[in-house]
């Protein structure tokens, strides 16, 4: 199997590994401080809607899951807001304020007051304040995976592209941690009344050494080579018609991608604890280690399935993850509800089976558009799809649930995904060893 190589004209230039190294902490710090705010959240639920919302458990529940999706409404507004701006200023400048807002706003949830304090201002306020971490995470992502590519060597790209994701694992897993160990250590009682808000005051400190790393970097190569081209301004003009018109393509298929990544993502990451704790009768504590366990586990392989894409590729590996997603989804959710070892085999096997694509998107994802687009191209695709499919996965599954009385229903989720993701698959181009320099879409002749 062979792939484009870069062209003489876009040769690629050796990047320093100090500033390499550098440029991945920038990339990854601000993923890791998204998903932090999501893990904390995630795994923090039970005590979040009781402190927040009215009405019963199960009521409480579903309002908080659905202030969950809600900071998922904004993320294209962000990227339609963000992502040009990037183009046109810079990778860099864009970064470090979006990891401030991020920050910020998950701080103050740990500081809001209760709905008996206040009542119904409470839920409110928070849908401001995730509204608020949905609008700038809409400019985090997409930036991140294109700063990050832009650094990394044509060769390793996968390589360097898996460490944004084992951040994504790593900041949810502090943020999961972090709420589990206060749960062990503080007791239920203290919990409800004051201690789920401890790690949501992590943030600040998270987002100032995010802001400095990025803040202290240079943009990045390829957006420097264009800067210092004769075609800036023609690359500054493009409009956001133009970029719907000119590349729809590239924003279909990575819509289309999006929603099998995603959906998985968040039925994994993010409703999981809820649905071992709810559905399949698990203790709270449990039913926040067992995805813990799995998550840490994943982490392991990220970089060797970043480096396996380098030399397979991309659409190889992904081809693989849907694959076994699909065939595996149905058997793995069965034996999740034969007891706590049967628990922990299902979900390590699901998140072993998504590690090839969450390993690979941060590498493949940029590479679908040219340099002048490239922010603006991959921020809107990937909000508007993870907006609709990805973060509304949790409370459509706990609604679905509640109506069918099917605890199946997460993995027909998973699955009707893939299917959407494998068909973009096929229409997607080959990017691996490509280079990013140059106006047109990397891989194509």
């Amino acid at each position: 199997m062979s792939y484009a190589q870069p062209t003489a004209k876009h040769t690629a230039r050796h990047t320093p590994s100090n500033l390499l190294r550098r440029a991945i902490a920038a990339s990854a710090l601000g993923n890791a401080t998204e998903w932090f705010d999501y893990g904390i959240y995630a795994y923090g639920l039970t005590y979040i809607s009781a402190a927040l919302f009215p009405g019963s458990t199960a009521e409480a529940t579903l309002f908080a899951l659905a202030t969950f999706a809600i900071s998922f409404l904004v993320r294209p507004l962000g990227g339609l807001f963000w992502g040009p701006l990037g183009d046109r200023l810079g990778r860099k400048y864009v970064l470090a304020l979006t990891i401030i807002m991020m920050s910020a706003a998950t701080l103050l949830v740990g500081l809001l007051p209760t709905y008996a304090s206040i009542g119904l201002w409470a839920p409110a306020l928070l849908i401001v304040l995730r509204l608020v971490q949905g609008f700038s995470t809409g400019g985090e992502y997409g930036g991140a995976a294109t700063f990050m590519a832009e650094y990394a060597p044509d060769k390793k790209r996968g390589f360097c592209g898996s460490f944004l994701e084992f951040a994504t694992l790593a900041g949810f897993s502090l943020g999961a941690l972090l709420m589990l160990g206060c749960s062990v250590l503080l007791g239920n009682e203290a919990m409800h009344a004051w201690g789920w808000r401890l790690p949501f005051l992590i943030a600040a400190p998270l987002g100032m050494i995010g802001f400095y790393l990025r803040a202290r970097m240079e943009d990045t190569p390829v957006f420097l080579e264009m800067e210092q081209s004769a075609e800036k301004k023609q690359h500054a003009k493009i409009s956001l018609k133009e970029l719907l018109t000119e590349f729809w393509k590239p924003l279909l298929l990575l819509g289309g991608l999006v929603v099998a990544l995603n959906v998985v993502n968040y039925v994994l990451l993010a409703y999981m604890p809820t649905f071992m704790q709810k559905q399949l009768g698990m203790s709270d504590n449990m039913s926040l280690l067992v995805p813990l366990i799995g998550m840490l586990a994943m982490m392991v392989f990220l970089p060797f399935a970043g480096t396996f894409s380098d030399r397979v590729g991309r659409k190889n590996v992904w081809w693989f993850s849907l694959i076994g997603l699909f065939i595996a989804a149905v058997p793995m959710f069965l034996l999740m509800s034969h007891g706590t070892a049967g628990a922990l085999i299902g979900f390590a096997v699901l998140g072993l089976l998504y590690v090839p694509q969450l390993a690979s998107i941060s590498a493949m994802f940029p590479a679908m558009f040219p340099t002048q687009v490239r922010y603006a191209g991959m921020a809107i695709a990937y909000n508007v799809s993870t907006s609709i499919f990805g973060g509304t996965a949790p409370m459509v599954n706990e609604w679905l649930i509640g109506r069918t009385g099917n605890n199946l229903i997460p993995a027909y989720y998973m699955m009707g995904s893939c299917v959407i993701g494998a068909l973009a698959l096929i229409f997607v181009t080959e990017t691996t060893g490509c280079s990013l320099r140059g106006r047109g879409i990397p891989g194509k002749a």
